[in-house]
């Protein structure tokens, strides 16, 4: 069986970024690719980068984009809503239901509106890198584009469809889980019984 790595590399303004590894084959892909690009090039040194993908367009998620781009040779990738709303170019713009692949894996993209008008999740296995949708314990800060209704109606239509066993790795802080954040995050509030 395939064996997926997961490495988690602390950027600035306390940013997840991910480095997610076929361990067969050494193809990677990197999530919200943010600054200092060089702590991500290190940690991917070795490894065959396909795709470079933003869960939204806030700049301490993407701004590392071009220089990890230009180390590893990965294809870049963010929802065409985010790339409209805060002017960001790549080699692709993901769509929902897309699957991208790297060595023995797909990465599944998922439209989550809401946080921004083109955040995305990205679910590969039983692991969901869902950028600031959800944190452990609460949700990604409010910003001018955020939109609550809609990143509520999203967990609840696309995030709570998921196994409930789902490891969450959000933008920031620590990895989670639906099961736990079900249980603990205030946002759930009355929600367990439908989940």
């Amino acid at each position: 069986m395939a064996k997926l790595s997961i490495v988690k590399v602390k950027l600035d303004k306390e940013v997840n970024s991910y480095i997610l590894a076929c361990a067969t084959t050494k193809e990677a892909v990197v999530i919200d690719p943010g600054l200092p690009a060089e702590k991500i090039a290190e940690q991917a040194a070795g490894l065959t980068v396909k795709h470079i993908l933003a869960t939204h367009g806030h700049p301490g998620h993407v701004a590392g984009k071009d220089d990890v781009k230009a180390v590893t040779g990965g294809e870049t990738g963010i929802h065409s809503a985010d790339a409209k709303q805060f002017l960001r170019s790549a080699d692709r713009y993901l769509i929902d239901g897309e699957e991208l692949e790297f060595g023995e894996f797909k990465i599944l993209v998922v439209h989550i509106p809401g946080h921004t008008p083109g955040s995305v999740c990205f679910v590969v296995a039983n692991h969901a890198f869902v950028g600031d949708t959800i944190l452990a314990g609460g949700i990604g800060r409010q910003m001018p584009e955020t939109d609550l209704r809609r990143q509520m109606m999203s967990i609840g239509t696309k995030l709570l469809r998921l196994p409930p066993s789902t490891a969450l790795y959000p933008g920031h802080g620590p990895a989670t889980s639906l099961e736990r954040e079900l249980v603990q995050n205030p946002i759930f509030r009355g929600a367990g019984a439908r989940a």
